[in-house]
């Protein structure tokens, strides 16, 4: 039988590990971090009324930070001038992304709420805030850059030497997946496993480009998305 995920059931999943912040705003963004994760999976997954669901849930959470902090952040975000700037810029994402998804658009949609993470990320970046999001994300560009110019790769002249390189960036970054978790994340069977799962996806691809295995690189490529995929849903 095909085992069908609820919202609420991929709501609760993202909602309960997000990483302890230092600051009541980076607090609420983590938790506001979850429905957006929902988001991001549900188009992806092309789900029409889940994506629904998941968007209108996103666009909540993210109004309760609106209105709890936009007038008056505190430290550290109090000396940034386009703190609240950054806050109505993922408003827009969002209402893009909802109208997009109402169009029956996810794929469209999906590509749109990819914007928030970068907004939400330089602008702890610039406030000097760093949390567990930040290492999956710097995972997440170098995989995608990986994924697109990964198969071509395999058959040009010394595209293998290339792929090397860049496969060689992936595992210092998942590398950085498993030293920056933080300890609750660490002490989780769950996480450990969607870790380890991730981490051999890496090292399938390390192994086939070592061994100069055209064949062997492009299968490990396409089977680097799935674990990332489950471990952002969760943990990200």
């Amino acid at each position: 039988m095909k085992r069908i995920i609820t919202l609420s059931a991929v709501l609760g999943l993202v909602s309960g590990f997000s990483a302890q912040a230092a600051d009541p705003v980076t607090e609420a963004i983590n938790q506001a971090y979850g429905p957006y994760r929902a988001a991001l999976f549900r188009t992806n997954s092309k789900a029409q009324a889940e994506s629904e669901q998941a968007m209108a849930q996103a666009q909540q959470t993210w109004k309760s930070v609106i209105d709890r902090f936009a007038a008056k952040p505190p430290i550290p975000y109090d000396r940034d001038p386009d703190f609240s700037v950054t806050l109505n810029e993922v408003v827009k994402v969002y209402e893009q992304a909802a109208g997009e998804i109402a169009a029956r658009k996810l794929p469209e949609a999906h590509e749109t709420l990819e914007k928030a993470r970068d907004l939400m990320a330089e602008m702890r970046r610039r406030n000097g805030v760093i949390v567990f999001s930040d290492h999956m994300n710097a995972y997440h560009s170098e995989m995608e850059h990986v994924l697109q110019q990964g198969p071509g790769l395999t058959t040009a002249p010394q595209g293998m030497l290339a792929l090397a390189e860049r496969a060689g960036v992936m595992a210092y970054l998942a590398g950085k997946l498993r030293s920056e978790a933080p300890k609750a994340l660490m002490n989780d069977a769950e996480f450990g496993a969607a870790l380890q799962a991730l981490e051999a996806s890496v090292a399938a691809l390390r192994k086939a480009v070592t061994n100069q295995d055209a064949a062997a690189a492009r299968d490990a490529l396409g089977k680097l998305k799935g674990p990332y995929s489950k471990m952002f849903l969760k943990f990200g």
